[in-house]
């Protein structure tokens, strides 16, 4: 069963299961969501320690767990915090003990990079770095984190956390969007003068890892950070693009203190801090215990996000 099936990463997801023979569950929201051929949809509600899980995990061997209180643009509650904790913290954890009186296996938690932190410096991020979530989703993702280890530890379910950086690819949101947008439209950027070093993970290349962490022996109990292969600098990534849906890189030189400044007299300063800033993930543990290896190269799931973005409709640019 996955969670969150119909969103960016779940139907790219639920796809690849279907497409390896795997029966496959997807819950949703809604009834009238949409999900790849196929796949069997239920429909539980919202995610809160209420949601009754019992019809959607019957027969389920194995839950990837996607669906979460993400980012919110335009945050409108008093208390952030508690309410990604309801949704990402307190549903996690029901969702984890319904699996066990269900019989479940196994769960494979869809974490976040967050939870290591939001920049890199000396070092890539991994596995055995101290937590330091900064802000309330990457608190509620490791708080979530340790929810399942406790009851993992007392019901013996399999738990695999799985910590993505940015996943991009056909159907992506987000900056990544606007990114695509500002290219698309040959908008001066003043980007020329950042020199980071970021890791992304392709969505395909993201699916194809769940479903290895669903299936491996060795992946039970684990913490994984995944990535593709390549790192790029901000200013690389927009050359990639541009090249790749047919336009000229409009990236000029501009100092990166001003950025900063700018970015704090906008109240933008987390967005300025991704586009300069470093994040590069270590994913060299799922690579030796589990063999894993991207299937797609980064260049690749570039040219894809480049072609599905040129293939919309044109009003919606």
């Amino acid at each position: 069963m996955v969670t969150g099936a119909n969103g960016f990463v779940g139907a790219a997801l639920c796809r690849n299961l279907v497409e390896r023979g795997l029966e496959t569950r997807g819950a949703v929201r809604r009834e009238t969501a949409v999900l790849p051929t196929g796949v069997d949809k239920i429909a539980v509600g919202d995610i809160t320690a209420d949601t009754e899980w019992a019809q959607a995990l019957h027969e389920i061997d194995c839950v990837i767990h996607l669906a979460a209180r993400v980012h919110v643009m335009h945050e409108n509650s008093p208390d952030p915090l508690s309410e990604f904790r309801k949704v990402n913290v307190e549903g996690t954890a029901k969702l984890a003990q319904d699996a066990v009186r269900a019989g479940v296996k196994r769960l494979i938690y869809v974490s976040s990079i967050k939870v290591n932190g939001e920049a890199t410096f000396d070092r890539p991020f991994s596995e055995s770095d101290e937590p330091h979530p900064v802000d309330p989703y990457g608190i509620s993702k490791w708080e979530a984190e340790e929810a399942l280890r406790s009851i993992s530890s007392e019901t013996g379910l399999e738990i695999v956390i799985v910590r993505p950086p940015l996943v991009y690819g056909p159907g992506v949101g987000g900056n990544f969007l606007r990114m695509l947008s500002w290219i698309d439209k040959e908008i001066p950027l003043p980007l020329g003068s950042i020199k980071n070093n970021r890791s992304m993970i392709y969505v395909e290349n993201f699916a194809d890892a769940l479903i290895l962490c669903a299936s491996h022996p060795k992946a039970a109990d684990s913490i994984f950070l995944v990535a593709d292969a390549e790192t790029f600098s901000t200013p690389q990534l927009v050359r990639a693009l541009s090249g790749k849906m047919g336009k000229k890189a409009r990236i000029f030189p501009f100092p990166v203190s001003l950025l900063h400044l700018l970015g704090k007299l906008l109240g933008k300063s987390p967005e300025i801090e991704r586009l300069t800033g470093s994040l590069v993930v270590d994913s060299t543990k799922i690579r030796t215990n589990l063999g894993w290896t991207p299937p797609h190269a980064m260049l690749e799931g570039i040219e894809c996000t480049a072609a599905w973005y040129d293939s919309r409709p044109r009003l919606n640019h």
